[in-house]
């Protein structure tokens, strides 16, 4: 009886990876430019962009975010970042930068009913003049050309959004090699209710984001508001998402503990704050992370099946990384049981955190708001 459970588990176990495996194919290629968009002799034609960024205890990365969005070859920039009532010296380094043209804008504190970020982006929608808002996090580092590349690109496609996928640029690191599978499992579940869409680098109509969701004020307590706003795009073919090249040039390095913590904040609210779905989630991923051991432990000559399963799973991971860790790839691939079963974890402590209302971001609670409601 036993034998025959695992057999079929495992069954079922490999048809998943392949369906998996051949989506992530289908769907990273559609999701990849490998040509410049566009040319030096187009930037004098493109609408001006407002690059906004929010910050919040970041002085482990301020600087070297703002030196980045400087070396900027686009010709109509303005740069503002908003320090989120930071605890650290933020704030000091933002006004250094003052001389080259960095916008200070001093964050208070959220007004009730509305989550500390989206208040942060509220306010610097408000402050932006630009034809385009591009929302930068702060451990993102854009090349000289990334901004260009990104309008010319929403010009071409007449799209009110984009986002890009950024590459890792930090290598061999925890954070890198057990990373959370956040945006793996947004590309597996790409659909027109929920695209897959980053909150590292995303860059919207400004006057669309004003009228149709009055900036942030209709989503104030979206967890994930870029995601609401892309689906509203998307659903109307002005939404378009990129994995970024050595073209787009777009970069992140993150922590373990803030990736975990981001990881934690997001994933309940991603399965619909249901207790049903993220014990399924977390059950379907622990089986599927465990699936070539029990084939190895339960089944005749099960060596072979183990090692099937093994592959299906690091393959459908290979093809992930590849475009958001290249150098690092055919490495981390083999990590993609503990990878999996880390992420099983992760959702069931989002979960337990959620339903506790102990959830929080940078210092401040998220699941008040579901308290005052």
């Amino acid at each position: 009886m036993i034998t025959l459970s695992v057999s079929v588990l495992c069954a079922l176990v490999a048809a998943g990876e392949i369906a998996t495996l051949v989506r992530l194919r289908l769907l990273m290629a559609r999701f990849q430019k490998r040509q410049m968009i566009s040319a030096p002799s187009m930037l004098r034609d493109m609408p001006s962009v407002s690059v906004c960024i929010p910050a919040r205890n970041e002085r482990h990365a301020m600087t070297r975010c703002l030196e980045a969005v400087l070396s900027s070859t686009y010709p109509k920039l303005e740069i503002i970042v908003l320090d989120d009532e930071s605890v650290d010296n933020t704030s000091n380094l933002i006004r250094a930068f003052a001389h080259d043209g960095v916008r200070f804008i001093a964050g208070s504190t959220p007004p009730s009913g509305w989550l500390g970020k989206n208040f942060a982006l509220q306010s610097l929608a408000a402050q932006a003049s630009g034809t385009y808002v591009l929302f930068l996090d702060v451990d993102t580092i854009i090349s000289p050309y990334s901004i260009s590349q990104m309008v010319a690109y929403a010009e071409a496609e007449q799209s009110s959004m984009i986002s890009v996928l950024p590459q890792r640029s930090d290598l061999w690191r925890a954070s890198v090699l057990l990373a959370p599978l956040r945006y793996y499992w947004h590309i597996v579940f790409h659909r027109t209710s929920r695209p897959v869409v980053t909150s590292n680098a995303w860059m919207v109509r400004r006057k669309k984001l004003l009228a149709d969701f009055e900036g942030f004020k209709t989503i104030r307590t979206d967890v994930e508001p870029e995601v609401t706003i892309a689906a509203h795009y998307y659903a109307g073919g002005d939404y378009k998402f990129l994995t970024s090249t050595h073209l787009l040039g777009v970069t992140y390095e993150k922590k373990m503990s803030s990736q975990i913590e981001t990881a934690i904040r997001l994933r309940y609210p991603s399965l619909s704050r249901s207790i049903v779905r993220s014990i399924g989630a977390s059950l379907l991923k622990s089986t599927a992370a465990l699936s070539p051991l029990l084939a190895l432990c339960y089944l005749p000559s099960g060596v072979l099946l183990a090692v099937v399963l093994y592959a299906l799973g690091s393959m459908s991971y290979l093809m992930y990384l590849q475009f958001v860790w290249k150098k690092g790839a055919l490495l981390g691939m083999w990590l993609w049981p503990l990878v999996l079963l880390g992420d099983a974890w992760l959702t069931l402590v989002s979960m337990i955190r959620y339903e506790t209302h102990t959830v929080t971001w940078k210092g401040r609670s998220i699941t008040s708001l579901d308290q005052q409601g």
